[in-house]
């Protein structure tokens, strides 16, 4: 059994290793200034707008600061220092090396460059660089097969032949349009595909086109994934570029608060900050439109939107000042909503939008491993008469669709009244009933 674990590890770390070389061969760590792509102003403005932030600084704060090595840092403080911007401060207990600090001259540098531009953080990669790396660990180069599907959601209940229609819709690098009644199971479901996609990506934390900065990054879409330690271990110092984090497929859900600005690039004026649009920071991911039809954006302008960027696969923006530039647009693209196609968009156009996959009621059968499952994990005893008086008495007489969100809903309802009445966890038909009077609204007229 030992030698068993011992094999499972060892074939872990194998893949791991695997993993951070490809990503070192994706984006290798530059080792001077050319190989960062950026202008040595650039720079210059953000390792003074870095002092500014924190006062006196080390070689080794600046690296940790600006994600880049050393030896390129030298060549910008020393140029700084030249420029009467920085001098030596006197040393430190806590500080390693020569400490660092502004002079009046750097003061009023970095006052203007924060002035320009608010971003204060990593190094940005150039956008030549970004449109590579996006490339290179494309969602579109890995074919998934219905064996890939059915693995990965096997631990969920879902109709088969649904699922061999979205596994085919995947493949075919065209938007994904989801329907059907509400709690159905289209933003859960869809939230899941990027597991079809294993292995780890790279986001950069920011892009310079020319001298601006637009900050990618987003810690609520993008899942870092901590491999500093193996990384020293197996590339010996030699790994990815550290302007990028390694992180998981994103998967970015937007709903009714979606608005046309959203999908350009923002300007925050205040803080004189651009942001990526969502589908750059979906980019290798999944970007979910969910509640199509509630947005304040009207659907067929929302649906215009993405036609250049399916057909070419590059998303056209621009800067407040003018200036436009192009990225890759590589993301699987799904519309979800309650409200029938028709009702959203003719036939013609939606043609256009590529699969249509319609999300149906449950079977009685289906329903029914959903509540044995949700009685497991919930710990609640499963009785079976109970599930048939919820099916046939209380959905069956109102005549209410089973829908795989009915089961967790109710049962937790009705598991928050038996806690309330006796103080145990347990389930009837009395608790049900309950808990079906407090789920649904009344469908009768207000006296």
């Amino acid at each position: 059994m030992q030698n068993q674990v011992a094999n499972q590890a060892g074939r872990a770390e194998t893949i791991d290793q695997i993993g951070l070389a490809r990503l070192a061969q994706v984006a290798p760590r530059p080792k001077s200034l050319r190989e960062t792509g950026l202008s040595r102003e650039l720079l210059v403005d953000l390792i003074a707008k870095h002092f500014l932030d924190r006062g006196t600084l080390s070689l080794s704060d600046i690296s940790d600061a600006t994600a880049l090595a050393g030896g390129i840092l030298e060549e910008v403080l020393e140029f700084m220092r030249g420029e009467a911007q920085i001098e030596v401060r006197p040393a430190r207990d806590d500080k390693v090396g020569l400490v660092y600090g502004l002079t009046d001259r750097g003061r009023a540098v970095a006052l203007d460059a924060m002035n320009r531009s608010g971003y204060v953080g990593p190094a940005p990669v150039p956008l030549q660089q970004y449109r590579k790396v996006i490339e290179a660990q494309s969602v579109h180069k890995h074919a998934v097969t219905r064996a890939n599907m059915h693995r990965e959601f096997s631990d969920i209940v879902i109709e088969q032949g649904l699922l061999d229609r979205l596994g085919a819709s995947v493949n075919s690098g065209r938007a994904i349009f989801l329907y059907g009644a509400a709690g159905t199971g289209k933003t859960y479901v869809s939230q899941r595909l990027t597991r079809l996609f294993p292995g780890l990506i790279l986001i950069p934390h920011a892009v310079a086109i020319d001298n601006q900065v637009v900050q990618v990054f987003d810690p609520l879409v993008h899942k870092v994934v901590d491999v500093d330690k193996s990384e020293d271990a197996v590339m010996l110092g030699r790994g990815h570029d550290r302007r990028f984090s390694v992180c998981e497929r994103p998967a970015v859900t937007t709903a009714g608060e979606l608005t046309a600005d959203m999908l350009e690039v923002i300007h925050e004026p205040t803080a004189k900050l651009y942001e990526a649009p969502l589908q750059m920071r979906a980019n290798n991911g999944v970007f979910i439109i969910d509640d199509l039809g509630r947005q304040q954006i009207e659907p067929k302008q929302l649906f215009n939107r993405w036609i250049v960027p399916l057909e070419e696969q590059i998303d056209y923006l621009s800067l407040k000042s003018g200036k436009h530039f192009s990225v890759p647009f590589d993301v699987i693209l799904v519309f979800s909503t309650n409200i029938h196609p028709l009702k959203l968009a003719d036939e013609a156009f939606l043609r256009r939008i590529g699969y249509k996959i319609e999300f149906k009621p449950m079977t009685p059968d289906a329903y029914e491993r959903i509540w044995h499952d949700t009685c497991v994990q919930l710990e609640i005893d499963y009785d079976p008469q109970v599930l048939q008086y919820v099916v046939n008495e209380l959905h069956g007489r109102h005549r209410v669709d089973l829908l795989p969100c009915h089961p967790r809903d109710l049962i937790g309802m009705a598991v928050d009244h038996a806690v309330y009445i006796d103080n145990e966890r347990y389930i009837d038909c009395d608790k049900m009933d309950w808990a079906w009077k407090n789920y649904f609204v009344s469908l009768q007229e207000f006296s």
